[in-house]
């Protein structure tokens, strides 16, 4: 169950946990848990614990050594006016941003180390922290409990994959849309930019 929490902090918050199957990984282990292998309310309960945690270190991390670097400008995508931006986003759509960043991979890595940049209020930053550890990190692994218990137990290697699969697929399909819509979207004509 460490490795398992392991994994949640440091998708949660840290840069290199964009990669990490955090969705995948709480369902997966939701299943397990409904077999017996560990119990579901310390799994749950240490996987928020976790998903916070990792959401309050990336707060921290952007807060402390983010806008330093938006400053420096040293980074050819990083840019002061940027900086600006994700203030005035977070300033209107923080809230919610943190809530929903939980259920969209490398979104999820990302925000809270923006917010922290972005200099939103950390009081309401870890409210909406909590919020969205306790959707995410809770339920997800009860989600995955309750779809486990639901499988006879000798079945359960023949289910897993594909459900772990439908699982990613979801995870990724906003992003693939956002893609998608924007590339689909009619180009304006240089002329017409003023």
């Amino acid at each position: 169950m460490f490795a398992i929490w392991g994994v949640i902090y440091a998708e949660s918050g840290l840069f290199f946990g964009f990669f990490l199957p955090g969705d995948s990984l709480l369902f997966t282990a939701g299943v397990m848990a409904s077999q017996g292998f560990m119990p579901i309310a310390v799994l749950s309960i240490g996987c928020f614990i976790a998903a916070v945690l990792g959401d309050s270190t990336g707060y921290w991390f952007g807060h402390t050594f983010g806008r330093r670097i938006f400053e420096q400008e040293k980074l050819p995508l990083v840019k002061k006016h940027h900086l600006t931006t994700a203030e005035e986003f977070y300033k209107k759509h923080g809230k919610k941003t943190i809530i929903l960043a939980r259920f969209i991979p490398a979104v999820r890595t990302f925000a809270p180390i923006v917010a922290g940049i972005a200099k939103m209020d950390y009081k309401t930053f870890l409210s909406y922290n909590i919020i969205g550890g306790l959707l995410w990190g809770v339920g997800m692994s009860i989600g995955g409990y309750f779809l486990g218990s639901m499988i006879p137990a000798d079945k359960v290697d023949r289910y897993l994959l594909p459900i772990i699969l439908v699982i990613i697929i979801l995870s990724v399909l906003p992003a693939i849309s956002h893609v998608i819509g924007d590339k689909l979207k009619p180009k304006m004509p240089l002329t017409e930019i003023k």
